[in-house]
């Protein structure tokens, strides 16, 4: 979120005293500082995990989204990282909600942030090892394509198609657990 979407916040967190937009340092942006107490209200990115899962027929697993934003576009599965929880574990609970599958991490494809946008997106290559194929309450279907099959003009986000480019250029890093 950039400062300009910060006009939600006005009040401080901590004391309820009013926010003020301030530049710390000449380096950074500005921040938001409570005019009370002086603490500084950062607005730090959002981090997302995605994997692009390969199943046992060598097709990879793409979701209709029944939510904005991307409603009706493809995407592979994937959503927010909670607070405290590793990359890693995030990106295997995300393809076990999103489409019923178990999946072993196989490398990390990339990361991916672009200005003005608040989600840092982490993505990584995964192989299905067990489940069921199903969605859930945000996606619409869920269906495997094969490379030549993969729906580009019907992607949900930029993002989405990068990854799944440089998947498919064998771009991959080792994971770490």
């Amino acid at each position: 979120m950039s400062l300009d979407e910060s006009h939600a916040y006005r009040f401080c967190p901590r004391c309820g005293g009013a926010l003020d937009r301030r530049l710390l340092k000449p380096t950074e942006p500005e921040r938001l500082v409570c005019i009370a107490c002086g603490f500084v209200f950062y607005l730090d990115p959002k981090i997302a995990v995605g994997t692009i899962i390969r199943t046992d027929s060598q097709s990879l697993v793409l979701v209709r989204r029944a939510i904005d934003p991307g409603y009706g576009k493809w995407v592979f599965p994937g959503g927010y990282v909670d607070r405290g929880e590793p990359l890693t574990v995030a990106a295997i609970r995300e393809a076990r909600e999103e489409c019923g599958l178990e999946v072993r991490l196989d490398g990390l494809v990339n990361i991916y942030s672009y200005p003005g946008r608040a989600p840092v997106i982490v993505v990584y290559a995964a192989t299905a090892l067990g489940g069921t194929l199903c969605v859930d309450d945000e996606g619409l279907e869920i269906a495997e394509f094969t490379a030549a099959a993969i729906p580009w003009n019907d992607l949900a986000f930029r993002s989405t198609s990068e990854a799944l480019r440089d998947y498919l250029a064998g771009l991959l890093h080792p994971v770490s657990a």
